[in-house]
């Protein structure tokens, strides 16, 4: 079922019910004044011959009644009148019919059956006679259901035409609708620019623009596709040609010329293993999968995980500092990706610190972040190029790593609310990374 359809349904139906009852009040309304206006007829009809009556000398005081008719009496047409007197003697009457008298002992309005037919009557005192004038119940109904159809034949028209500009309103309404489809339509299949509608309705917009932010994220998929292919074509294609070199090379020598190509081949391996690590942790960071295993990890634990983890140079090299009263409240982030981004930063500072020369990491709580400063004792980094860190495969000098280290921490951090500092000085470089911890 189509909307519109659906809508005018709905709609349609609310609106004839309340229609409905509102012509089922006034047609009742209706036919109480009506039936309220039929018997002041009878009322002022039976004045009327009250006052002719005492005009008329030839009103017979007692015996059978004389006949009038209903002109002399003045009684509108279909009406019966009688006159009798207080002991029930007919003294006049309208016309023969009915032939049977009408009951006149009660005074005031009264429902007979005269015939076989019912009759509204009324009796009027005056004087010693009374005056009676009754018309027929059918007779009644029968101008009552005309007037009532009358009423309500402009009703039903108008509810009609209520229905048929509700369901063209309707149409227009969803107008606005139709031109988001089309616009769908027309667009290519690879088409990700963000839709432009002019006139646009405000309740439509929130749809428009989500609509719009939908497009950006998969263009942002599609572009995070596209830079892991070029960056996995672009790095695998340097070690993979260097470890088929060096097979090549160790398939056509001997002793130790051979050795040394198996071991920097093995050296190559490792490196493109590295490399591709790096580049699905990438790839996973910057997507939308979710790295929550359910572990939470305090600060002290990440960090002493994070050690055991690094993997370049000796582990031991790496100097703990973790002050006392360290909050033990867990990070506010997947443990995986905290440790994932403090090893990188670790690996990093091994890699550039000179032999044998310590890395230092420390701790420090503040209300509900927690900051790792790590500390390596290198050469430190020129102020132009501390913008570059972040940035994938780049490397400073003769770097031996694969240049997404501090591309994957970057990524870290946008992704889960932290902070990322470079402070580089003449006796090495500092990097603090700033995690929130839960309440």
């Amino acid at each position: 079922m189509s909307l519109r359809l659906r809508l005018s349904l709905t709609l349609g139906a609310a609106f004839a019910l309340i229609w409905a009852l509102a012509a089922a009040w006034m047609l009742s309304d209706l036919r109480n004044q009506m039936m309220f206006s039929l018997d002041q007829r009878l009322v002022a009809s039976a004045r009327m011959v009250a006052g002719l009556l005492e005009q008329l000398p030839n009103v017979p005081s007692k015996g059978e009644g004389t006949h009038f008719s209903a002109e002399q009496l003045n009684v509108p047409g279909g009406m019966a009148c009688q006159v009798s007197s207080l002991r029930g003697e007919i003294l006049a009457r309208s016309h023969n019919h009915p032939e049977q008298a009408l009951e006149a002992e009660k005074m005031g309005f009264h429902d007979q059956i005269i015939d076989g037919a019912p009759w509204r009557s009324f009796t009027l005192a005056r004087g010693d006679v009374r005056i009676t004038t009754a018309d027929r119940q059918i007779e009644r109904e029968a101008l009552n259901m005309s007037i009532l159809l009358a009423a309500s034949v402009p009703v039903a028209v108008a509810l009609l035409g209520c229905l048929c500009l509700l369901w063209l309103g309707i149409g227009q309404g969803l107008a606005p609708l139709n031109r988001l489809r089309e616009a769908l339509m027309r667009r290519n299949a690879d088409s990700l620019e963000p839709l432009q509608l002019q006139a646009f309705p405000s309740e439509l917009k929130p749809l428009l623009e989500t609509q719009n932010q939908l497009f950006q994220r998969i263009g942002k998929a599609i572009e995070r596709e596209r830079r892991l292919t070029g960056d996995a074509a672009h790095e695998l294609r340097s070690p993979l040609t260097a470890i088929k070199t060096h097979l090549q090379v160790a398939r056509m020598t001997e002793g130790a010329a051979r050795d040394q190509s198996l071991a920097r081949a093995e050296e190559g391996a490792d490196r493109l293993h590295r490399t591709l690590e790096q580049l699905l942790l990438l790839a996973r960071v910057e997507g939308s999968l979710s790295f929550d295993d359910g572990v939470q990890c305090n600060a002290e634990q990440v960090a002493r995980l994070a050690i055991q983890d690094a993997s370049s140079g000796d582990r031991r090299r790496i100097q703990l500092h973790v002050p006392p009263g360290c909050s033990q409240a867990p990070l506010q982030m997947p443990s995986v990706l905290a440790i994932a981004a403090l090893r990188n930063l670790l690996d990093n500072a091994l890699r550039h610190t000179p032999d044998e020369g310590p890395v230092e990491l420390s701790l420090e709580t503040t209300a509900n972040r927690v900051r790792f400063q790590v500390r390596d004792h290198g050469p430190g980094i020129a102020d132009d190029d501390l913008q570059h860190l972040t940035q994938r495969f780049w490397r400073n000098g003769g770097s031996t790593g694969c240049g997404l280290g501090l591309a994957i921490v970057q990524a870290i951090v946008q992704r889960c609310d932290c902070v990322l500092h470079f402070d580089s000085r003449p006796d090495g470089l500092r990097v603090e990374l700033t995690m929130p911890l839960q309440a």
